[in-house]
């Protein structure tokens, strides 16, 4: 296997020589936004646990309980003996929270995205996703074998033209966006799109993995000005706000029906473990009900940019573009040593010139942390911006 080892160390020198060679550190979450490496305590401002929900009380009490009333692991597949109780509980609640009438928990978030897509559009069809969206939703699409095109970000004249010129081509039509971009912060014009999409018979998806919990007070992205804009396909994930893991799909009850029968990531894969769902369940319950916790994430996230003259936050994550991998790596290190996590994005994640600081916001964070982060911050800043995507008309 001399080759295969060649192979993958050439591979391994080209990116160390680019900066862009990823390495895990060991990270230990000991508290809510609270990390240690090296032995050394942190604040992290790289999780997307929004609400710190992982480790809130009720949740790991929960989680407690499930653990040992259920077992360890659910034992099979949700078809076969896997599907506990506690998987109607948790998808009913979701199911009512988002304002649908039915809804299905997969593995994980990527899993869900690569089920339902090519469950729901084939050979024949059509999918048209924004050109940032989520790589599982890229990934879904590809898996369809569906015609695929993209529109520039945020581009709902674009998407219009698309539709236009092609709609009447393909028997079916699925338009994928995130509700809230995971690199950008900013969010989908949903009212628009799913204007468009009405009128074009396509199916709208939204990947919603940033929004629920966070905006429109935690109901997530589907919810604009106050209203329910009508989605037809709700999808997020179970661990970012919500503290745990897994993925969902929010729709009608035939579509879930449907799905349930042949989704290939849902049917073969082994059910989630109890204490993760009855953690599930437990978070929602406080999204629905703490409004204040639910407001913290974007507090924050607008007096840090507020703070260093940045433009006004879409949702409680803040890029901060610094160019260069290297500038990233640097910026990241300095921040490291004053006892901040906060984690480069470099190619190919993001495009070449564009590399950053995510930033993420949690309910846990204290003010004097969120402005100590922006003045250390400061001196790294490019004296123009870079934009993180291209501006289109």
């Amino acid at each position: 296997m001399k080759s295969l080892d060649q192979f993958c160390q050439g591979k391994l020198d080209d990116m160390e020589a680019k900066k862009l060679r990823r390495v895990l550190v060991e990270t230990d979450r000991h508290g809510p936004a609270k990390t240690r490496r090296a032995g050394k305590d942190m604040i992290s401002f790289s999780c997307n646990d929004y609400l710190d929900l992982s480790h809130h009380p009720k949740v790991l009490s929960a989680a407690s309980s499930a653990l040992y009333r259920y077992g360890a692991g659910s034992g099979a597949s949700r078809l076969v003996t896997g599907n506990t109780p506690l998987y109607t509980q948790l998808e009913s609640k979701l199911a009512n929270f988002k304002g649908s009438e039915d809804a299905i928990v997969f593995g994980n978030g990527y899993l869900t995205n690569l089920g339902a897509i090519p469950c729901l559009v084939g050979r024949d069809d059509l999918v048209i996703a924004d050109e940032l969206c989520h790589a599982c939703l890229y990934a879904g699409a590809h898996l369809s074998r569906s015609t695929f095109k993209t529109f520039h970000h945020n581009n709902v004249n674009q998407l219009a033209a698309i539709l236009e010129s092609s709609r009447t081509q393909h028997p079916k039509c699925m338009i994928l966006v995130d509700g809230v971009y995971s690199m950008d912060g900013d969010r989908a014009p949903v009212k628009e799109i799913a204007t468009l999409a009405e009128k074009y018979d396509a199916w709208l998806l939204i990947d919603d993995a940033h929004g629920l919990g966070v905006v429109a007070g935690g109901k997530g992205s589907s919810y604009v000005d106050g209203n329910q804009i009508p989605v037809p396909l709700q999808m997020g994930t179970l661990s970012k706000a919500i503290g745990g893991y897994g993925g969902y799909l929010c729709a009608s009850k035939p579509v879930i029906d449907f799905i349930k029968t042949r989704a290939r990531s849902f049917i073969y894969t082994t059910g989630l473990p109890p204490a993760t769902l009855a953690a599930a369940i437990a978070s929602l319950e406080l999204i629905a009900t703490d409004k204040e916790l639910v407001k913290k994430p974007m507090m924050h996230a607008k007096l840090f940019s507020n703070t260093l003259g940045l433009s006004e936050p879409e949702s409680c994550i803040v890029p901060v573009i610094l160019g260069s991998a290297e500038k990233a790596l640097e910026a990241s290190s300095a921040l490291e040593n004053e006892g901040y996590i906060v984690t480069p994005i470099r190619p190919p994640t993001v495009a070449e010139g564009t590399s950053r600081l995510r930033i993420t916001f949690t309910a846990e964070h204290k003010e004097a942390d969120v402005l100590q982060l922006a003045y250390s911050l400061k001196p790294f800043l490019p004296e123009e911006p870079i934009y993180p995507f291209t501006i289109s008309s």
